[in-house]
């Protein structure tokens, strides 16, 4: 098993023949337009987390967009995942770095970017009392930059952090060369390929990806201001159709987008490969091999008694 426990923490117990198990995904926290309810959904959520017996946690992103990109506040956020008792990664998203501006109101995404990546994903390990091991892109030298895709096996299932942020995968519509996105689709195509073929050579039965975006979800129904433009998730949901096609088992999406349309609770299938949209406050999802379905969401209702709010 991938699951190192530190000295005194909270411990979730998993042989490597265990069939079932649960983990759960905190994943629009940052979603709401109040900071300082962000920030106490985000700590109510790690706290009825730790409350239940999860193999992990994944928590999508670490602030609003309305929040400052500061070195003060990530740190603050870093130490606040640190602090959980459950094994937690930080799935990357738009709002930690998309449209941060420096002190003198220029955009600084990429610099943000790569901060949060030297301050969120330097080691090899998740935050938390209940350690994981994370393999990453990065240890890979052509892509040593994209160490916010990690990937980690429990039971007999393959999860995996992919760097998809929301509105429009970052794709800018100005002139010139789009060059964080063109180099960030290169890196997610190998990274999809690499996740597919070891689950494929392992035999396992179960995929789960965690991003920021949907991308599976049309653009004008993710985004209707940006109906006309190019759609920067073509490629990827191409791609991620075709690998699914080609694999035998279940492929899970866990994203944070709201559907304009209406909201989808949860998973929805077309063939091998299901989306689920996180819930407003956090999402447990079971997983056991025994059964075709193989991935089932519990309602909030069936939480533990912490839980029920």
């Amino acid at each position: 098993m991938l699951m190192a426990i530190a000295a005194g923490a909270a411990c979730f117990s998993l042989s490597a023949q265990a069939a079932d198990f649960s983990f759960g995904v905190i994943g629009q926290a940052f979603m709401r337009s109040d900071a300082a309810a962000a920030d106490n959904a985000l700590r109510t959520a790690l706290a009825e987390s730790d409350a239940d017996n999860l193999a992990f946690v994944v928590v999508n992103g670490i602030k609003t967009a309305t929040e400052p990109c500061t070195d003060q506040l990530y740190t603050q956020r870093r130490d606040l995942l640190e602090a959980a008792q459950n094994g937690v990664i930080m799935s990357l998203a738009a709002n930690d770095w998309v449209a941060c501006k420096n002190s003198a109101g220029k955009p600084a995404a990429i610099e943000r970017l790569n901060q949060i990546r030297e301050m969120f994903y330097d080691g090899e390990m998740s935050f938390g009392a209940s350690k994981l091991d994370l393999m990453r892109q990065s240890a890979t030298p052509k892509f040593r930059e994209y160490a916010e895709n990690a990937r980690w096996e429990i039971g007999e299932i393959l999860f995996a952090t992919i760097n998809l942020p929301a509105k429009n995968n970052h794709y800018r519509s100005d002139g010139g060369r789009n060059g964080e996105y063109e180099d960030r689709l290169i890196a997610n195509r190998d990274w999809l390929q690499r996740l597919f073929a070891i689950a494929k050579n392992k035999k396992l039965p179960g995929i789960v990806l965690f991003s920021d975006a949907d991308p599976l979800l049309p653009l004008a129904q993710r985004a209707p201001e940006l109906r006309g433009q190019r759609d920067g998730f073509t490629e990827v949901r191409q791609l991620l159709s075709a690998l699914s096609g080609k694999y035998a088992g279940r492929v899970l999406l866990v994203h944070s987008q709201r559907d304009p349309g209406g909201a989808r609770r949860g998973i929805v299938w077309s063939g091998n490969l299901g989306t689920l949209a996180s819930d407003p406050n956090w999402s447990k999802i079971n997983v056991d091999t025994a059964r075709p379905a193989l991935f089932s969401v519990v309602e909030h209702k069936d939480l533990p008694p912490m839980s029920r709010r």
